[in-house]
């Protein structure tokens, strides 16, 4: 692995190690060399789906990076939103956005001590390439409150080749309502070779 930081190098990462390592590179210039620079919209996106649907905090933002998600939320009326990442440094700069009411480093593939319940759990970008497959989802489950409105978005290349769809079956014993659409990741400032890269935002309910 390189230490460049873009979206290439971040869908290529193999370890966790790798995880944390990249964004302490690119942690303090995230939000101006991604976010804005490739028209990042998923945060927005979620934030969209998520109110729409009548979610309310308690929320968890799942793989809160530097604070968009959360900026989003907040824009949105959202209160209560606490944030967590496998990376410290991405984390000190969202706590400076100062709309997380709480911000935790935390592993979603182990369970989440100390947290919840919550009655909306979100998610921009944790689940792609790279990062996060539906092994997260189990420990997510575990801090929802009955109810709870899950809103991720999975890359949608991701979610077929990651056997999203097998997992969300297997878990019909905790969830319900599922129901899912696809928006881009990008808009048009991003770079060609992703510009029109589709996320699934996939939503359900705890049970």
């Amino acid at each position: 692995m390189t230490d460049k930081p873009d979206v290439t190098t971040a869908y290529a990462l193999r370890s966790k190690s790798d995880v944390t390592r990249l964004y302490e590179t690119w942690a303090d210039t995230y939000d101006e060399t991604f976010v804005e620079a490739q028209g990042y919209q998923m945060p927005r996106e979620i934030a969209e789906a998520f109110v729409a649907a009548g979610g309310t905090g308690p929320v968890l933002d799942v793989g809160a990076g530097t604070g968009a998600g959360g900026q989003a939320l907040s824009a949105r009326g959202v209160i209560d939103i606490d944030g967590i990442d496998l990376s410290p440094d991405m984390l000190r700069v969202a706590g400076g956005k100062h709309v997380y009411r709480h911000l935790a480093e935390a592993d979603i593939t182990l369970p989440l001590l100390g947290l919840g319940p919550y009655n909306g759990i979100v998610s921009a970008g944790t689940f792609t390439f790279g990062h996060v497959g539906p092994e997260g989802l189990p420990a997510l489950l575990d801090v929802a409150a009955p109810g709870c409105l899950f809103t991720l978005g999975v890359n949608a290349e991701h979610y077929a080749q990651a056997g999203f769809e097998a997992a969300i079956d297997a878990l019909s014993d905790r969830i319900e309502d599922v129901s899912f659409h696809d928006v881009r990741i990008y808009d048009d400032r991003a770079d060609p070779d992703h510009r029109d890269d589709l996320a699934r935002i996939l939503m359900f309910r705890a049970k």
